[in-house]
């Protein structure tokens, strides 16, 4: 039994290759638990078959035309030279430069990082009524959350310690100056959330 669960652990690792081997343990223990709850162990009725095959074969179809997708976005993203300059941007990789890409369009409608900022919704909103000013300012979270979210996925991957060489067990991140950025925010006593705002900001200028 106690391969059987390592048979489908690894499994799980090498169809999520981006998570870790603790998750797709967990997930395996997750799945096996679902089983023996199986509510269809002793009676099996050939309609729950019939409808169990056609949900199967509905999401491999889904699967197949997502792969497809990606494929076509890959090809046309390697065409453009955006897209290269993106890469070069320590942390952005291919999936998060292709969808900051399509989330900004021409780059042209931006005559200034602002627009670009609030076009994101990372600005900050500010409350006012009166005479009073609000202090406490959260962003306005308007425009593109797909592009707010690649933004946080590179902030994450830039500032992720990796090793300098295979040789040597030196951590270093992989955007150095982001990372310089983000632990100065920091020490100057900024919430995680606002340091964050802050990178994504220096990230879109």
């Amino acid at each position: 039994m106690a391969t059987c669960d390592e048979s489908i652990a690894k499994k799980i690792k090498e169809l999520c290759k981006n998570r870790s081997q603790q998750w797709a343990n967990s997930q395996s223990e997750k799945l096996k638990a679902a089983a023996d709850r199986n509510p269809f162990q002793k009676t099996l009725y050939n309609s729950l078959i019939l409808s169990m095959n056609m949900y199967i074969k509905m999401l491999l179809e889904y699967k197949k035309h997502l792969s497809d997708l990606e494929k076509e976005i890959d090809a046309l993203a390697k065409s453009m030279e955006e897209y290269k300059i993106l890469q070069s941007i320590p942390g952005i990789g291919e999936k998060i430069a292709a969808t900051i890409i399509s989330e900004i369009g021409e780059i042209d409608r931006f005559n200034h990082p602002k627009k670009l900022v609030a076009f994101a919704g990372i600005d900050p909103s500010v409350f006012e009524s009166g005479t009073f000013k609000g202090t406490l300012n959260r962003i306005t979270k308007r425009g593109s959350s797909r592009l707010r979210h690649a933004l946080y996925m590179g902030f994450k991957s830039a500032i992720r310690d990796c090793r300098k060489k295979k040789t040597t067990d030196e951590l270093i991140p992989r955007n150095k100056m982001l990372r310089e950025f983000y632990d100065k925010k920091r020490e100057e006593g900024k919430p995680f959330k606002v340091a964050v705002i802050a990178c994504a900001n220096k990230l879109l200028h």
